[in-house]
Formats: structure tokens, sequence, C-alpha cells
């Protein structure tokens, strides 16, 4: 029987049991859907992660409290609280005779407090900052303005809000000028920052920032930071700017009890991490189609029991073993390749609407698929086609026609 034929033969087969034929597929589309979905969404994450952590731009470092190792994580991801930075540290790091090309740095304190307005009550958290937070973290006022390095030093009581829980405490009335309680001590609300949709890790539009000076002195009662930041005037100089700042620190602390951090590592760190992620994921995934191919083995076993007969009478009439073996194993590979193709367009409709739902929420957010996946992905299922509908086609080919024939 030549291929061609025996292709519509075994589709034929199919089609006169739909349901069942529907239902020996599921596995297959269900395995090869988790496939695609996985790797287009899996790449779809990484690029939303590496676009968070690259708007920071590659000339910023980090200096957190507590050593650690360089492929490490910082004593504070632990949460160790770790009291060696101050804000002097800050100003000797601004000095050009210690750091060449720091531009900017600030430092950061954060705490949890209730905020308050005529009966609104919410428990927030806070971060005392310098003013250079502003040019920093690119974040502009929509209404009033940034506070001073002046006010800072002068431990004003003022506020900068997010535009999301000034909209939360204000409403429609303009928040700028307002005054509004932080753990019983009020604050004059000078500013509201712009809207800044898609920042999944800094929560800018819900942040409530009060200068550094205050926020250690009036409301924490510390004199240490959690950690600083800083600009280097140029990304060439990122490397000399690291050692600088790390003599500048040990010779004040007399001990390396710190840890720096720059984007740039942060970046290559992520993408190594969400690939090797992205690929078990994937391998999970993989689990499915070969429990879709045992389900086919297992019907195509039952229709070879069913078939019996039928097999006698294609023998008595000449069929040989490899007819028989060939009948089956195509009607397997049909199979596979219909259920193949089914999930391949489902994990790509899926990954679109995903896709497109995130960009709308204002993320960075990748749409890819992967040729080269899809390509493997139809190897594998093919081959799965192969391996599981080899046995029970042997079955059909070494069943003895004069017995297949007295089958009832």
């Amino acid at each position: 029987m030549r291929l061609g034929k025996t292709i519509r033969f075994a589709t034929k087969n199919l089609l006169t049991q739909k349901r069942r034929s529907f239902l020996t597929m599921l596995g297959i589309i269900i395995g090869m859907f988790a496939i695609i979905l996985v790797t287009s969404v899996g790449a779809g994450a990484q690029s939303l992660i590496v676009d968070q952590i690259a708007r920071r731009g590659t000339d910023q470092i980090a200096i957190l409290a507590g050593a650690s190792e360089s492929d490490g994580p910082p004593a504070q991801a632990l949460g160790i609280v770790i009291t060696t930075l101050t804000p002097d540290d800050t100003e000797a790091l601004l000095d050009k005779n210690n750091v060449s090309h720091i531009e900017k740095i600030m430092g950061v304190i954060a705490g949890n407090a209730v905020l308050e307005w005529r009966g609104f009550q919410r428990n927030v958290n806070f971060s005392g900052t310098h003013a250079s937070y502003k040019d920093i973290e690119k974040v502009t006022p929509a209404s009033g303005r940034f506070f001073t390095e002046e006010e800072n030093k002068l431990r004003l009581n003022v506020m900068v809000l997010g535009s999301q829980i000034a909209k939360d405490i204000f409403g429609n009335q303009d928040p700028v000028g307002q005054f509004i309680k932080l753990k019983r001590l009020q604050f004059k609300v000078i500013g509201v920052l712009e809207p800044k949709a898609g920042s999944v890790f800094e929560g800018y539009d819900t942040s409530v920032i009060i200068p550094l000076s205050v926020a250690q002195k009036k409301l924490l009662g510390v004199k240490h930071i959690s950690f600083m930041r800083a600009q280097i005037s140029d990304e060439q100089y990122l490397r000399q700017t690291i050692e600088e700042v790390r003599q500048t620190l040990i010779e004040r602390h007399d001990d390396e009890d710190f840890s720096i951090r720059n984007i740039k590592d942060a970046l290559s760190i992520v993408t190594t991490i969400t690939d090797a992620l992205k690929f078990f994921l994937i391998a999970v995934a993989a689990v499915s189609l070969f429990v879709g191919g045992v389900g086919v083995m297992n019907i195509m076993l039952i229709s070879v029991k069913e078939k019996t007969r039928e097999i006698g009478v294609r023998k008595a009439f000449g069929a040989t073993d490899n007819n028989i073996l060939l009948q089956f194993l195509v009607e397997t590979i049909v199979i596979t390749a219909i259920g193949a193709i089914i999930g391949i367009i489902l994990g790509i409709g899926c990954s679109y609407l995903i896709a497109q739902i995130v960009q709308s929420l204002g993320f960075t957010f990748a749409f890819t698929i992967s040729p080269f996946s899809i390509l493997i992905a139809c190897v594998v299922a093919l081959l799965i086609g192969l391996i599981f509908g080899l046995i029970p086609a042997k079955k059909a080919a070494n069943l003895n026609p004069i017995d297949a024939l007295r089958y009832e």
C-alpha cells in the first residue's frame, strides 16, 4: 500500500470515531500548548524584568549595608538589619578627592507608619531620602515640586506623594498645600509625582517620600541608612568608580562592611537566571507530552483489539506485516501531528493575548514565538508518535491471520 493511500485510510479511520480521536490527541494538544505558552510567556517575562532593571541605566551603582560575596545576596536580602552606612558616607562619596566620577548620590531609609487625613487612614511604606532622588530615579512632579536638599538639612516636614496614593487620599482635590499626618506627625504635601506606569518593582505610584533627616530623626530614631544609589558621569568610569567607592568606605569604616552592585552585572545575572528558569519550565511542560504519548499508545492498543478481525481479513487478502505495521504507525502519527498543530495554534493565540494584556497595562512584554522552539516541539511530537505508536503497530502486524479471523 502506498504511503499516500495509507495516510488517507488512517485519516478516514480517525474521522469515523471523531470523539475518541479528539480525546486521544488531547494530551498532545495540551503538551504542545504548554510548551509554546511557556516558551513565549517566559521570553516575555524575561523582557519585562530586564527592561525594569535596564530603565535605571547602566550608569548607576548601589551601595548596600552589609558585606556579601560578589555573586551572593546582600545581608539585607536575608532580613538582617545592618547599621554601618550613614548620611556622612554619601557626603564622602560626593567628594571628588575621594571618588572622581559620581555626579549624584542619595541615601535611603524606609519605614512603615499610618497615614491620616480627615478620617482617612492607611498603613503605608515611606522612604526617607535626599533631594537627588528625583534625578536618580527619573521621577517628575505632576503638580507642586520635589523637596530641596536645604529642606532636608533643616528637617522640614514636607512630603511628596505618588499619583495613585494621592488620588486614593484626596480624590479630585489638589493635594499640594494640604497637611497630612504620618505617624501622628504633621507634614505638608508639596508635590505629587507623575504616574509612572510599567514599573513592577519600585511602586512609584504608591510612594510616600520625605526628607531623609526627618525620617531618621523624627520618625524612626536612627542614624543609619539602608542603602545608597549613585549616578556616574559616564558608564566608562564604572569599574574605576566602584573601586574608588570601595577604598573610600573601607578607609571610613576600617572594614568592608558593605556591598556594591551595578546595573550591568544585575542584567547579566537576571538574564542567566531567567534563561535557566525558562528551560526548566519547558522541561516540566514537556512531561505532559510524554503523558499524551502514553494516552495515544493505550487508545491505539484498544484500536488494534477492535480491528483484530479486520486485520485478519486484510492479511487473508495478501496484506503483509509491514502493510499492517505502516497502517497503525501512520494512524498514530496523524493523530499526533493534528494534535501538535492544534496545540501550537492555541499556544500562539494564548501567548499573543497575554502579551497584549500586559502591554495594555503599560509594561514592556515582548510577544516572541521562536520558529526553532516550534520546530523542536514538532520533532518531539512526531518522535512521541513514532515511539508510542510502534508498540500497538507491531502488535497488529504480528497477529496470526487465522486467529484474527476467528476473533469475535
